[in-house]
């Protein structure tokens, strides 16, 4: 059974869309829909139906997902266990969204000229999400906030950067006190579902601060956004540019806050680890 046709089955599943599976998998439409049929030639079963505009799997296709995913991921094993001297191979890296703007972009330039042989499939996520997919042994290394809890034994973690936490206010407030206006402004609050939002509420309660709790996002971006509307005050890392276009705030560092530390975490055991220090290397660098 070829595993692109697999791949293509799962693909399609995940998007409903064969023009879509055509765009990400650099094929055209036409051979998506000749893989599928071959598979259903194989299996003897129909796996695609239309429903609408998208694509819907049937009940065989559904059964078959769980055994797809293991073929896919034992024979990307195989070709890392084969690769591992020759610094090629996939390493599936979960980042989150503000290391995916800020410092992704410059370590894949640094791993185009240094490590050309290494290919990145990047999975988006937050932290929490990330951490789980990672101990599942769906990705091979993620890029997120530190965990607030001791890592296992397994996991290694290295820091990246280490970010400081602002108060923001509005442009019109001019010179303001933080804990003042915290107790007074409306507050946007970081989502504590986030790990770096519970950093945030820690340090509200070390401080005995209680605000006026107007909004909970789990957007940074859109947090900035709305205290530049005037909308009310919030504390945010200070994570790396770019930020959004536009957005006039006033910044003042929390210096009593604890810091938000981003880093690589990877298990020691990992199939691809001579790919994930060179990976390690070059964005530590």
């Amino acid at each position: 059974m070829e595993t692109r046709f697999l791949q293509t089955l799962l693909t399609v599943i995940e998007t409903g869309s064969a023009a879509e599976t055509a765009r990400r998998m650099n094929i055209t439409a036409s051979a998506v829909n000749q893989r599928i049929k071959a598979l259903e030639a194989e299996i003897g079963q129909q796996l695609l139906r239309r429903v609408g505009q998208r694509m819907q799997p049937t009940a065989p296709a559904h059964a078959l997902v769980a055994s797809a995913r293991q073929m896919l991921a034992l024979e990307e094993d195989m070709k890392a266990v084969a690769s591992a001297d020759t610094g090629t191979g996939r390493l599936r890296i979960g980042v989150i969204q503000t290391v995916l703007t800020g410092l992704m972009p410059d370590i894949l330039l640094k791993l185009r000229r240094n490590q050309p042989g290494i290919d990145l499939y990047l999975v988006p996520g937050t932290s929490g999400d990330l951490y789980t997919r990672l101990t599942q042994g769906e990705l091979d290394l993620a890029i997120l906030v530190k965990p607030h809890f001791l890592l296992p034994k397994s996991l290694n973690w290295t820091t990246l950067r280490r970010e400081q936490h602002l108060f923001i206010s509005p442009p019109g407030l001019g010179e303001v006190d933080a804990t003042v206006m915290l107790r007074k402004e409306p507050f946007i609050r970081y989502d504590r579902n986030h790990w770096g939002g519970r950093i945030v509420d820690q340090y509200l309660h070390a401080q005995r601060i209680r605000p006026c709790e107007q909004h909970e996002l789990d957007s940074l971006e859109a947090i900035v956004i709305m205290v530049s509307r005037g909308l009310g005050v919030s504390i945010i890392p200070n994570w790396p540019a770019p930020w959004p276009q536009g957005a006039r705030i006033n910044q003042m560092e929390l210096t009593d806050a604890p810091l938000r530390e981003v880093g690589v975490i990877w298990s020691r055991s990992a199939i691809r680890l001579p790919l994930i220090r060179n990976f390690i290397r070059e964005a530590k660098s």
